[in-house]
C-alpha cells in the first residue's frame, strides 16, 4: 500500500506505520481489495455500474476512488469494470482562500470573465475552481456576490451528500449533482438564472457545444480541463476552435506540482502573470 502526498511517497507498514522501505511494506490481499470496494459502495457496487464504467466512484466528501482491472467491452465500448485488482483513492480537501491569486485576473470591473483553468492530473485544479466559486458567490472585493450554477457531475466541486454540498461553494450557488456536464448546463440556463457556470473536466463536442449555447446567452462561464499548456488543448480538435475564436477571456494554466499556477493568459495569448503558489497543503 503506497501513500503518496506532495512532498514525497511512503509505504504503510505492518505495524500501521510508514516506511520507505519496501520490505517493510503492508502487502495489500485480495480480501482487502474486496473490502474496501463493498465499503465503498455501500456494499452495492451494482448500484455505482454508471459510475464503475467511467472507472471511478465518487464517495461521500467528494473522495474519488479510482478503479482498474478486467475490462468489460461491449460493441468496442466500455460496459464495466470486473476483478478489480487497483484501487487509487485521492483524498479530497477544500482550501478556502487559494483562489485569491487569480481573482484580480478572472474579474474585471466587477465581471467575470470567461476562464478556463489548465492542469494536468493532480495539479489542483478542482481545488481551485472549488475556491473561485465559493468567492464569486459570496461576493469578494472584486465583485458582488452572484448566481452561481454548479454541474457537479463527478460529484467532487461540491461533494453533495442527500442533496446537501459537504463543500462551502458560497451562499449563492446552485448545483445539479451528478448530471452530465453538457444537459446540466442547458438546465440551469433555463430553471435557475445564473450569472455564472462552473464545471469541471470539460472535453467532448457536447460540452463544447453546451458552453457556446451558455455564451450566448449572456452567462460566464468557468471550466476546467486536462492538459499542459494552451498549445496542448489546440491540438483537440473539439478544443481548437474555442482556442482560436477567443471564446475564453483567460487561461490559468497550472504546474504538475498541486497548487502552482505557471501563467495566466488572455484570449490573445498575452502572458499576464508568472508562477505562484496558489494551494497550500
Amino acid at each position: 500500500m503506497i501513500l503518496m502526498f506532495s512532498f514525497g511517497e511512503y509505504f504503510l507498514s505492518e505495524d500501521g506505520g510508514v516506511t520507505e522501505d519496501t520490505d517493510k511494506a503492508y502487502c495489500v490481499s485480495g480480501k482487502d481489495i474486496r473490502a474496501t470496494i463493498d465499503f465503498v459502495s455501500d456494499y452495492s457496487l451494482y448500484a455505482y455500474e454508471g459510475d464503475v464504467r467511467q472507472g471511478f466512484i465518487t464517495v461521500r466528501g467528494g473522495h474519488r476512488v479510482g478503479l482498474a482491472g478486467q475490462v468489460v467491452l461491449d460493441n468496442g465500448r466500455v460496459k464495466n469494470v470486473k476483478h478489480i485488482s487497483f484501487i487509487n483513492i485521492r483524498v479530497s480537501h477544500q482550501i478556502k482562500g487559494c483562489a485569491e491569486t487569480v481573482l484580480p485576473y478572472i474579474i474585471k470591473d466587477g465581471r467575470v470573465l470567461k476562464t478556463l483553468i489548465i492542469s494536468p492530473p493532480g495539479g489542483g485544479k478542482t481545488t481551485l475552481l472549488r475556491d473561485v466559486i465559493r468567492c464569486i458567490s459570496n461576493g469578494n472585493s472584486y465583485c458582488k456576490g452572484m448566481n452561481v450554477g454548479v454541474v457537479d457531475e463527478r460529484s467532487e466541486i461540491g461533494a453533495c451528500y442527500m442533496g446537501e454540498p459537504q463543500n462551502d461553494v458560497g451562499i449563492r450557488t446552485d448545483i445539479l449533482d451528478g448530471c452530465p456536464k453538457a444537459e446540466g448546463m442547458l438546465m440551469l440556463i433555463r430553471s435557475m438564472n445564473p450569472r455564472v457556470i462552473a464545471v469541471d473536466e470539460i472535453g467532448n463536442r457536447e460540452d463544447i457545444d453546451a458552453i457556446s449555447y451558455v455564451i450566448n446567452c449572456g452567462c460566464a462561464i468557468i471550466a476546467t480541463i486536462h492538459g499542459d499548456s494552451v498549445d496542448e488543448i489546440r491540438t483537440r480538435p473539439a478544443l481548437r476552435k474555442l482556442i482560436d475564436e477567443k471564446v475564453f477571456d483567460r487561461y490559468i494554466v497550472l504546474g504538475s506540482s498541486l497548487g502552482i499556477v505557471e501563467n495566466i493568459f488572455d484570449e490573445r495569448g498575452n502572458e499576464l502573470f508568472i508562477h505562484s503558489l496558489c494551494i497550500a497543503n
